[in-house]
């Protein structure tokens, strides 16, 4: 075993524009920004990294690396801990949360890289690929092109996509109608509103989906409101399940949706949830309550825990951030067969990140 102390953590910011304007039932944007952590120790450096504010990074910066620096370069879970008691008085939830995954993601990363092993190995593989599902979509995109979109990926053998809706409700039907041309009827259609809706339009929503076969609705409703969440799941179409849990930060949160029977799959984002550590814990916590889980977006990170989890279903292959992914780290695999597996032969995440290539959207 290679046991090392943690040198350093190093940490820059990217703001990357997308290829044109995005939004979806709450929200507009025309770039993703991304906070990158190296960790070092034992000649060896690991990566991590989250999607957030540049602010997220300063936070890395000046609080968490000098936490971490020092620990043994084994013990994640001992610097998982000492970060997460360290922000409690700048709130847990949300950016604080952010940056710790950055870290924590990185750190195991590092921790694999100095056994010489894929982190799937290290967490213990219990499957060689996992499904994804292609996630865009978005409220913004044309007709032709949401269908280009979805009936590309179905060509490339995805069959499960997921489309944005709530922009414009009243658009949203025949929205939905024109993807499920796109992919026709075989493949799975997923639609999310981000919380867009109330209780009784996402209701009544739901029951005008039925009819192109929508078998996934994620956040119908705010995914604070764990009532109406409840509601809109007990009063689903058959074959339609409620979904939410992209902006959970920690076991407690996630604790709490499942007791209230909020949703038929939780979404742990290993981004903003407390990286690999708290990611893994959301996994075994979903297990306790015979559920399934789906990883949110961020797909060459998912792969390897996802790959180490009986109960994920599937990680989201989401646009923004695939692109992203393989454009800037070397080692981002494509879904084969509508698939994603881990690359064996390359130890850690198998990632490399290309500073030539991303200097010019450092921030």
């Amino acid at each position: 075993m290679r046991s090392a102390k943690i040198e350093v953590i190093d940490v820059a910011a990217y703001r990357i524009p997308t290829d044109g304007p995005e939004a979806d039932g709450t929200l507009h944007w025309d770039d993703t920004t991304m906070v990158l952590a190296r960790a070092n120790a034992g000649g060896e450096q690991g990566l991590g990294y989250t999607y957030s504010h540049e602010s997220a990074g300063e936070l890395i910066r000046s609080k968490l690396s000098e936490i971490v620096t020092g620990r043994d370069a084994m013990a994640v879970t001992d610097c998982f801990e000492a970060m997460a008691a360290a922000v409690r008085n700048l709130g847990r939830a949300g950016l604080a949360f952010q940056a710790i995954s950055a870290v924590d993601v990185a750190l195991w990363d590092l921790k694999a890289r100095l056994l010489g092993v894929p982190l799937v190995t290290l967490l213990g593989q219990v499957r060689e690929a996992i499904p994804v599902y292609g996630s865009g979509g978005f409220t913004t995109y044309s007709i032709e092109r949401l269908q280009a979109q979805f009936g590309g990926w179905a060509g490339e053998g995805i069959s499960r996509v997921k489309m944005k809706v709530g922009s414009d409700p009243a658009e949203d039907v025949a929205r939905v109608r024109a993807a499920r041309e796109a992919i026709g009827p075989e493949a799975e259609l997923f639609v999310d509103a981000n919380g867009a809706y109330d209780r009784k339009e996402a209701l009544a929503k739901a029951e005008a989906f039925r009819e192109y076969g929508v078998s996934w609705f994620e956040e119908p409703v705010s995914s604070d409101d764990l009532e109406g969440l409840r509601l809109i799941r007990d009063c689903a179409p058959a074959g339609m399940e409620i979904t939410a849990g992209e902006y959970g930060h920690d076991f407690f949160y996630f604790r709490r949706m499942l007791e209230r029977g909020a949703v038929d799959v939780l979404q742990p984002d290993a981004t903003r949830c407390g990286g690999i550590t708290g990611f893994m814990q959301a996994g075994i916590l979903c297990q306790a309550y015979g559920l399934p889980f789906s990883a949110h977006t961020a797909p060459a990170i998912h792969v390897h825990p996802c790959c180490a989890l009986p109960n994920a279903r599937h990680v989201e292959y989401f646009y923004d951030h695939a692109r992203i992914e393989e454009m800037l780290f070397e080692g981002a695999r494509p879904p084969v067969d509508g698939s994603l597996g881990p690359d064996l032969s390359r130890p850690g995440l198998g990632l490399e990140f290309q500073d030539g290539e991303a200097a010019r959207y450092a921030i």
